[in-house]
């Protein structure tokens, strides 16, 4: 019931030549939230995993051959926030349950862990982001009312913005992995302005609350050589050290950050002033 791919690390010179298909076929991540598996991208930025469990009868999380591994979080810690259905999280025999964007970090060192929905015609649609890990440290819920809530941006330069720091450092004790949630406001379209780097850390991104008919286009690369990738609802996208990570949609909608990677430093960015992008 396990489903995994691997992706490469790129430059950012090789990059410069993708045309539409290859970008995609490199960073997107559009296989999430299928029903009755659990999927997981692997990708060589920082080792990060992201994917989804879509459990309609219990699934329970089992290694890939890349961890070379005797169970998943042997050597990884993992964060989880639910983007669907109510359900439940079991860690070690101990249940969490799972609300509408609630979040659960899981140290390493747990081997065993099952995903189960409470009604399997709502199902729960469990977002997993997982990263190496040197050490255990508790097993901890974070509601997204527990959340620690920044207001930023303006609805004149169209980011007014709620960012949800979840699983970060003062709510969660972490190896390396960080995750949140922001929420635009409506009439705000625009996501992580001004555009940064953190070329200690990768991110990836997931999107969803986009409406139906509707879509998000996410900036990527160089400051001074962009590229962007149209998504959809539940699709997420990789963010190499070397990116800028942003996007503007078509409607306000929401996106879960999750990175790992030299520091836990949340505002340890390098910030590319908005007229200076190409």
């Amino acid at each position: 019931m396990t489903k995994y791919s691997s992706r490469y690390a790129s430059s950012p010179q090789a990059v410069k030549q993708y045309d539409t298909k290859q970008l995609r076929e490199e960073f997107l991540i559009d296989n999430l939230m299928e029903e009755g598996e659990i999927t997981l991208t692997y990708s060589h930025y920082d080792r990060y995993i992201a994917g989804s469990a879509t459990p309609l009868t219990p699934l329970t999380l089992e290694t890939i051959d890349p961890l070379k591994s005797e169970y998943f979080l042997e050597r990884r810690e993992m964060g989880i926030i639910n983007v669907g259905g109510n359900g439940t999280v079991s860690v070690e025999g101990t249940v969490y349950e799972l609300g509408f964007k609630d979040a659960l970090y899981i140290g390493s060192g747990n081997k065993e862990v099952i995903f189960a929905s409470d009604d399997a015609k709502n199902p729960a649609k469990f977002y997993l982001n997982s990263a190496p890990a040197h050490t255990n440290y508790p097993t901890k819920k974070v509601s997204l009312a527990e959340a620690n809530k920044l207001q930023l941006g303006t609805m004149e330069t169209a980011n007014n913005r709620t960012v949800n720091q979840m699983i970060i450092g003062g709510i969660v004790t972490t190896c390396q992995l960080q995750m949140g949630m922001t929420e635009l406001k409506p009439g705000s379209v625009w996501n992580t302005m001004p555009a940064h780097v953190h070329d200690r850390r990768m991110e990836v991104y997931l999107y969803l609350d986009i409406p139906e008919g509707q879509a998000v286009c996410h900036f990527m690369g160089e400051p001074q050589e962009t590229r962007h990738i149209w998504m959809n609802n539940h699709q997420a996208v990789i963010s190499p050290p070397w990116s800028i990570h942003s996007g503007a949609g078509t409607s306000n909608y929401t996106f879960i950050w999750g990175m790992a990677g030299e520091n836990l430093d949340y505002g340890d960015m390098d910030v590319a002033k908005t007229t200076d992008l190409r």
